[in-house]
């Protein structure tokens, strides 16, 4: 039996791993499955754990009120250390780009035990775009011994970086999977939410995701700006913003947007509620990478709030629109989709980022790894 540790701490890391973990625990005369959250999004990643019928064995509660980046490495390396000296670990599991996933690639690797990186060869090659999680992701590629590639264009970025092809497997983005996981029941409970919120869940509604740390400052600025006209012009759409926490942004957005009876502020929403309204939106504005991924399942436009993206295949594959913080794109795009009917502008591209069968893929992988 190998020793299996999952590290992560943000919301999408969980979804995005939770496929992986249970499709390994389905082996249990294979696998013991150890999860550890570095509660990097202690609410969040939580949250959506329940949500998976998942709770992690170790809990590190890492995060503390404005903390530097600095800080959050320290911190979490700190705590990492003590999870490799108490436990017996054979093989390390991290997804994605944030400081979790350099942390626990670099504890793994310090340790001398292979690490494993879920969504790898994701690149932008600009370093302040996205800031930090182009940096993050592209050191753990360095001490990553097995790497799963969403797509074939990830694999061609690792080669290029002089990964080994044998080291490297295309099986597609776990958030497929994680989507298939939904069942009628929750669909449902998520109607009930919104219908207890007052919120209209029809073919004219609009959500919006920003919360990514460049678009702080005057970034934020336009895209609100962006986002009030759109609300005064079109006063028959609902704008829906699940408001993250970040002072940053949080405070802006309420200040800026509270007074619009159109646009309807919440606070973060666990992840089956987020899905249901990208079932049912008709427009998407998103700085997210998961929400990238997730909306072409939907045929929903997405304009994507970022001047670099590492999620080039919705691009090419036309089924998201980069625009930036640029206050001209994103009103006259979002014009575009808004001005016409939900069913004229849905879109009709297959998903670019996978089947939903990328966690028995992954597991395939980890088992010929150990034989």
């Amino acid at each position: 039996m190998k020793n299996i540790l999952f590290v992560f701490g943000t919301r999408p890391e969980v979804i995005k791993l939770a496929p992986v973990i249970l499709e390994l625990k389905r082996y249990p005369d294979e696998y013991k499955v150890i999860i550890c959250n570095t509660e990097q999004q202690k609410e969040l990643s939580n949250q959506t754990l329940a949500y998976f019928n998942l709770k992690a064995d170790i809990n590190l509660d890492c995060m503390k009120p404005n903390q530097s980046l600095l800080e959050v490495q320290s911190r979490i390396l700190t705590a990492l250390d003590q999870v490799y000296k108490n436990n017996t670990i054979d093989a390390t599991v991290v997804q994605g780009d944030t400081m979790t996933v350099l942390c626990g690639a670099l504890a793994s690797f310090y340790n001398k035990i292979p690490v494993f990186h879920v969504e790898a060869g994701l690149r932008s090659y600009d370093i302040y775009e996205p800031f930090p999680e182009e940096v993050m992701r592209q050191m753990t590629s360095r001490v990553a011994v097995l790497h799963f590639a969403p797509t074939e264009k990830n694999r061609l970025a690792l080669l290029k970086e002089n990964i080994d092809d044998k080291h490297i497997h295309v099986v597609g983005n776990t958030v497929i999977d994680a989507l298939f996981c939904l069942s009628d029941e929750t669909m449902q409970y998520a109607a009930g939410f919104f219908e207890g919120h007052n919120i209209d869940i029809n073919d004219k509604l609009v959500l919006i995701t920003a919360h990514r740390r460049e678009n702080h400052g005057e970034r934020i600025d336009r895209i609100i700006e962006a986002i009030k006209y759109l609300a005064e012009k079109y006063t028959d759409h609902t704008f829906v913003i699940p408001v993250h926490p970040n002072p940053n942004v949080k405070n802006k957005i309420h200040e800026r947007l509270g007074k619009y009876n159109n646009v309807k502020l919440l606070t973060p929403l666990d992840y089956p509620l987020l899905v249901y309204l990208m079932k049912n939106a008709k427009l998407i504005l998103t700085d997210s990478g998961g929400i990238q991924e997730e909306a072409p399942s939907f045929g929903c436009p997405t304009l994507v709030m970022r001047y670099e993206t590492e999620r080039q295949e919705g691009i090419d594959a036309g089924v998201s629109v980069l625009v930036g913080a640029d206050y001209d794109k994103i009103v006259s795009l979002s014009e575009d989709i808004l001005s016409n009917s939900r069913e004229n502008t849905r879109l009709k591209a297959q998903n670019p980022y996978g089947d939903g069968t990328s966690s028995k893929k992954i597991r395939e992988v980890i088992r010929q790894y150990f034989t």
